[in-house]
């Protein structure tokens, strides 16, 4: 699957709030077997969601989107993505019996509004406070507070995409080299691609702060490809006139 993040707010392209979604979401499919393959963090903006909107949805890509579902006024997600489907936005039936449980007389009349979805949706259950988010095709509606929605894409994750999972996982191998220009690395790097097909390659340079460099060079994708470049890796790294050690391999 190609996952994308909507992470929307302008309180995180201020710099007012620390956006937390992008490194638990990593944490959270890393768990699966799966991957980000790409974020975008919007204003609050209807006119640019709905345009990434439009996009998203005539995509295959599946996408989780943070934020923008609550009751206040600067709430756009559920308006954009019904502009950008064309429906209308309707209170949901099931959304509506559980907010009216968890608020009863206080779920009118602005709660309410957090239980209004693009025609056609499916609500996310919210364990948090009974408030569910949204799914419309392969997208998915989570609000913006952690506490509530990390459990929320957990959930869609195994109910919506068991059979996605992947067992087994991609790893990474990888060396560490000193005092040796990046630059020097690029055959190496290539002829590991030529050599081994669906093995990624990457380097990692770093200086440190007595002016040191450093290389993090390494390969990943399927554990069997990537033990047989690693082991060549090695070989063509072992040639130079440098130090190097070996890292501990990761998932």
């Amino acid at each position: 699957m190609n996952i994308g993040l909507v992470i929307i707010g302008d309180e995180i392209l201020s710099g007012r709030r620390k956006d937390r979604h992008l490194e638990k979401s990593i944490e959270i499919l890393h768990a699966r077997g799966l991957k980000v393959a790409w974020v975008s963090y919007m204003p609050d903006s209807p006119e640019l969601l709905t345009q990434t909107f439009q996009r998203t949805l005539s995509s295959s890509d599946v996408i989780f989107s943070f934020g923008g579902i609550g009751a206040t006024p600067d709430d756009y997600t559920r308006q954009s993505v019904a502009d950008a489907l064309a429906v209308d936005v309707i209170v949901h039936p099931e959304a509506k019996k559980e907010i009216e449980i968890q608020f009863g007389e206080d779920a009118y009349p602005n709660r309410i509004k957090m239980g209004m979805f693009p025609e056609g949706s499916r609500i996310i259950p919210n364990a948090f406070n009974r408030i569910p988010g949204f799914s419309v095709e392969r997208h998915h509606f989570l609000p913006g507070f952690p506490s509530m929605a990390w459990s929320m894409m957990e959930w869609v994750l195994d109910h919506d995409y068991a059979d996605q999972h992947v067992k087994d996982r991609d790893i990474e191998r990888s060396i560490l080299i000193f005092d040796v220009p990046e630059s020097t690395l690029i055959p190496l790097m290539t002829e590991c691609l030529d050599l081994f097909s669906g093995c990624k390659v990457f380097s990692l340079p770093t200086i440190t702060a007595d002016k040191k460099r450093r290389v993090e060079l390494g390969v990943k994708g399927n554990e069997c490809v990537v033990n047989l470049a690693f082991e060549h890796l090695k070989k063509m790294v072992s040639r130079l006139d440098c130090k190097w050690e070996e890292l501990s391999p990761r998932l």
